[in-house]
């Protein structure tokens, strides 16, 4: 699974420490940062196929804004949100603005995996639809392809 890539936002170090470490121990591609501000700034270099949000977090950017950022920038990632406050209105707030799911912390990690799968599959079905119309759009205009504007002679 070294094509699947993990960004893990959560301010809880130890969990964040452990949640990673198990992820690159099963060949997951992992990452891990203690703020919104932090995982806004690496998704400008790199692209993620889930992100794994912490919903509460101290300082500037709580999880819901960053969730509302985060689906700006890159609309196919998939982001799980996780609370450890129960807080379920916030929760269904996030998938409303498009989170894929939310987990209660503690969260036991054969469920986090599950749930990970789960987004990832449905990211990957997203990026296939999007790859077979552009194919067909192809296959209409073929033209299109290899046409070149005069301009950029």
């Amino acid at each position: 699974m070294d094509y699947f890539s993990i960004l893990v936002v959560d301010d809880e170090v130890d969990f964040l420490d452990t949640i990673t470490k198990r992820l690159q121990k099963r060949n997951i591609n992992t990452s891990g940062v203690t703020s919104a501000e932090e995982a806004l700034k690496l998704m400008d270099k790199r692209l993620f196929d889930v992100v794994v949000l912490d919903i509460k977090m101290p300082g500037g950017m709580d999880g819901i804004e960053a969730l509302r950022e985060m689906k700006r920038k890159a609309p196919l990632t998939e982001v799980i949100l996780l609370t450890g406050h129960a807080s379920v209105e916030t929760s269904i707030e996030g998938m409303k603005l498009g989170a894929f799911d939310y987990l209660l912390k503690p969260v036991k990690f054969e469920d986090f995996m599950v749930k990970l799968g789960e987004a990832f599959e449905k990211k990957d079905q997203h990026e296939q639809k999007i790859r077979k119309a552009k194919i067909q759009e192809l296959i209409r205009h073929p033209g299109r392809v290899f046409h070149q504007d005069k301009d950029q002679e």
